[in-house]
């Protein structure tokens, strides 16, 4: 089949990449010359593992291409999929300027029946609106389809080509029966695709990322609780996870939620409920939770150093929002860097992916190293605010030997708290009772 995927960010670079795979033709359009450049050169713009080999293959095989040019990205498409940015406005509603602005574009490029396919995460009613900017200047009949994804970053490739479901909102049984062929490779093992209206697949996006991020807020107070009370939250994590009703994902203490989904889609399901009426309660917490919860380290980091930050030098272990990716939209470590410098200490910081993001984002306010163990020179104290696997079994040794005090802050709880007690470390967690060295404390 002719695919044309339009916009060459995360969503759509996957997604092109992934149905080049399993031999279709994919034309990628995008409006940036040079990212289309780079892209039509081999040179892959995002991080995300396995994708790379993919991209180089399918590439080689001319299985995929990229233009700057709508009119010839379509020409010969059967289906169009529209992977564009939807970010938020002040108001939190999704920005469709860039999907509406295409969509009208599109009415005077088609020629012949064509699949148009909304990928990006839009709000309800968004498929309607794209029909409408089509029709206004169309000739020829078309469909328009809603097709959230469901990628995790990190695993997104895994996710593509092994889907948990694939949801499909259409209205047009001929639609219907072009989206299901192109969808058969991939669910060859039985898992469902879902047909559904449009509208029902639009919100069933929003749903299940408000969902999951409200199980993490959940976790996160729970873990607050378990402090105050003196439970351990690994410990009731693993007895509620074993229940088959709730589940053993997402169950994760840590300070907080981030990246281009989450955030962004729980509050623009928010402002929907407002424009229909409606107080979702439950997101307006569980936004306030996770707000709260990315300086969920801070206090204790305050109250160790007796509420003086000034002058004191601190190792940052990560910076992306989550392990495996160089995202760092609203990523709890840039939260944490801007509380410490505006106390006046300063930050070395250690990702495996994401520091020339951060450096582009906030510059030289903080120092970047090459080895996770030359952040802790001369650092009063580690924190941990990203799961990286590096981080997981590192040489105490080592950090014992650079740290000037034996101090951690791990907002991921990536160790054991008897083994760091056996250590002799001041280490703090998320849940979990904190654990002082044996000896003295020097501060």
């Amino acid at each position: 089949m002719k695919i044309t995927v339009v916009g060459t960010g995360y969503v759509g670079l996957v997604t092109g990449t992934c149905f080049a795979e399993t031999g279709n033709n994919v034309t990628c359009v995008d409006i940036d010359a040079g990212k289309v450049a780079k892209l039509a050169a081999g040179q892959i713009t995002i991080y995300e593992p396995g994708l790379e080999k993919l991209f180089e293959r399918n590439l080689k095989e001319g299985r995929l291409q990229f233009t700057t040019q709508l009119k010839e990205g379509v020409s010969d498409a059967d289906v169009i999929f529209l992977a564009l940015p939807t970010p938020p406005g002040e108001d939190g509603s999704a920005d469709l300027s860039y999907i509406l602005k295409v969509a009208d574009q599109l009415g005077y490029i088609l020629d012949d029946y064509k699949v148009i396919v909304d990928k990006s995460t839009v709000p309800v009613g968004t498929a309607d609106k794209v029909r409408e900017a089509i029709a206004r200047n169309a000739k020829v009949e078309f469909d328009v389809v809603s097709n959230p994804e469901f990628l995790r970053e990190g695993v997104a490739v895994e996710d593509f080509m092994k889907p948990d479901r694939v949801v499909i909102g259409t209205s047009s049984e001929k639609a219907r029966k072009v989206m299901g062929e192109l969808y058969a490779p991939y669910v060859r093992q039985g898992n469902p695709v879902i047909f559904m209206d449009e509208k029902s697949a639009e919100l069933t996006k929003y749903a299940a990322n408000s969902f999951l991020a409200t199980k993490i807020s959940f976790m996160n107070e729970i873990a607050i609780l378990c402090e105050r009370l003196g439970a351990d939250v690994d410990m009731v994590r693993r007895g509620i996870g074993s229940d088959d009703r709730i589940g053993k994902r997402f169950l994760f203490p840590g300070i907080g939620y981030g990246g281009s989904c989450f955030p962004k889609d729980v509050q623009a399901l928010v402002k929907s409920s407002q424009d229909a009426d409606y107080d979702f309660r439950i997101l307006n917490a569980v936004m306030d939770v996770n707000e709260q919860q990315k300086v969920f380290l801070l206090p204790k980091i305050e109250a160790y150093f007796d509420n003086d930050l000034k002058g004191k030098h601190f190792a940052l272990w990560g910076l992306a929002f989550k392990p495996n990716t160089d995202d760092i939209r609203e990523a709890p470590a840039l939260y944490i860097i801007d509380r410490l410098l505006a106390a006046g200490a300063t930050v070395s910081a250690f990702d495996p992916e994401a520091m020339s993001n951060v450096k582009q984002l906030i510059g030289d306010r903080i120092r970047y190293v090459d080895h996770q163990y030359e952040a802790l020179e001369n650092a009063d104290a580690l924190i941990i605010a990203t799961e990286w696997s590096v981080f997981r079994t590192p040489d105490f040794d080592k950090i014992r030997t650079h740290l000037k005090d034996q101090v951690i802050f791990d907002g991921r709880n990536l160790f054991d708290v008897p083994r760091m007690q056996e250590l002799g470390f001041h280490y703090e967690s998320v849940g979990r009772q904190a654990v002082t060295r044996l000896n003295s404390v020097v501060k």
